[in-house]
């Protein structure tokens, strides 16, 4: 949590943090600065001391909303040279900037997203200004993304929040799929052609922006072979056909880059096939037994691991007997999620990991075993997001049906 960064720059000896870019779909700028329209802005903060918000002035609203510490840009010579490009005045600029939040030498953490190359060239001019002034690129794990691994009941709300959107533009998509018409086993629009992947995606679109979130990292919608590949996101010509499966991964967030929600389902419509009735049923069990067994203390990796004994008990290929495998089992089994969707605590496949990635109170992580056969046409991958509550229930946050057949009416 964002109490716990002085604690974690004295143990990481960092003296300060400069986070640099937009204050939408920027994650660091976002955590530090709670969201907002900046189109540019730095934050530094020293260690010990409240972070200063410097933002240009024609968003001078947007920033005092923050409710940090203020600088305004044009209170910097410098400023109009170095928008235009003058790399050297920008140097100039953040070491005046720096000067008057204090820091003169240590170790400066860098974060934010930004222009690398112009970016670099300012960080390399100020070294030469500011020899004392250490870049802390040694640092074996990001401060900013430990600190946000475990979430305040404000955060979590916000998850939730994003968990119950997500749950209602699902149920909307499997209403839209149930009840359309169907010729020679193919879903029909209501113009009566073949319905498209193209067009399930855009509803979903239309729905999260109706309810006041964002899709920027796009929806996974994918059919038959497409479902057997993990991160395709479905070929947009498809048509919808009876008995194939769908893989259907949403992972939106609030609007203007905030906080996440990641869910999976898969569905077959009208029926299944048998082969793909024995799939689900290896996934839906190594789901349920993972699920069960989760408990805080505990490497992240160890449920990775004990996820690929089970699948091999069941005949599958996984990544721990097979790294280089494409069927089978061929991911980790979970990650955090917040303002990044896929953040600490990660699921490493090296034994026991890194500290960051024990599980603990207050995080909160996505679960999402699958199974991936594209040449035999399907795939399947169920997941929910949880809570970790401070006394270690592992509390799902938007439960919903894990139903593999959707009926279709048509």
């Amino acid at each position: 949590m964002k109490n716990d960064l002085d604690a974690l720059m004295q143990t990481h000896d960092v003296n300060a943090l400069l986070v640099s870019g937009a204050g939408q779909h920027n994650p660091m700028m976002v955590y530090m600065t709670g969201g907002g329209h900046l189109t540019m802005a730095d934050l530094i903060k020293k260690r010990g001391e409240p972070a200063i918000l410097f933002y240009a002035p024609m968003e001078r609203d947007e920033a005092a909303q923050t409710g940090l510490v203020t600088r305004n840009y044009v209170e910097y010579p410098q400023f109009r040279s170095a928008i235009r490009g003058d790399l050297d005045l920008a140097a100039e600029m953040l070491q005046n900037m720096l000067k008057d939040a204090g820091i003169t030498q240590g170790r400066l953490a860098l974060y934010g997203q930004v222009d690398a190359h112009r970016f670099s060239g300012i960080i390399l001019r100020l070294q030469k200004l500011m020899p004392d002034i250490r870049i802390a690129d040694g640092i074996d794990d990001n401060i900013l993304l430990q600190a946000m691994s475990t979430k305040d009941k404000d955060e979590v709300a916000r998850i939730q929040k994003m968990g119950q959107i997500t749950k209602e533009v699902v149920a909307a998509t499997a209403a839209l799929l149930s009840n359309s018409a169907v010729k020679d086993e193919i879903l029909l629009n209501e113009t009566g052609q073949p319905l498209t992947v193209r067009e399930v995606k855009r509803q979903i679109d239309l729905w999260l922006m109706e309810r006041g979130a964002e899709n920027p990292e796009g929806t996974i919608f994918a059919i038959g072979r497409d479902a057997g590949v993990p991160h395709s996101t479905g070929t947009a010509t498809d048509v919808l056909r009876l008995g194939q499966t769908i893989v259907f991964d949403i992972f939106p967030c609030e609007a203007g880059g905030g906080y996440f929600h990641d869910f999976t389902r898969t569905w077959c419509l009208g029926y299944a096939p048998d082969e793909v009735l024995k799939l689900y049923a290896d996934v839906r069990s190594v789901y349920d037994t993972i699920t069960s067994e989760l408990a805080v203390g505990n490497p992240f990796f160890n449920f990775q691991k004990r996820t690929c004994e089970l699948f091999e008990e069941l005949g599958h290929a996984t990544v721990m007997s097979n790294p280089t495998t494409e069927e089978g089992y061929v991911h980790s089994l979970g990650h955090g999620v917040g303002l990044k969707v896929h953040e600490l605590p990660m699921c490493s496949y090296h034994p026991g990991g890194k500290p960051t990635n024990i599980l603990m109170p207050e995080q909160v992580i996505a679960i999402e075993p699958g199974l991936y056969y594209p040449e035999r046409g399907m795939g399947i991958r169920l997941e929910n997001t949880f809570y970790i509550s401070p006394e270690g229930q592992f509390i799902n946050l938007a439960p919903y049906p894990l139903d593999l057949v959707l009926p279709v009416k048509g």
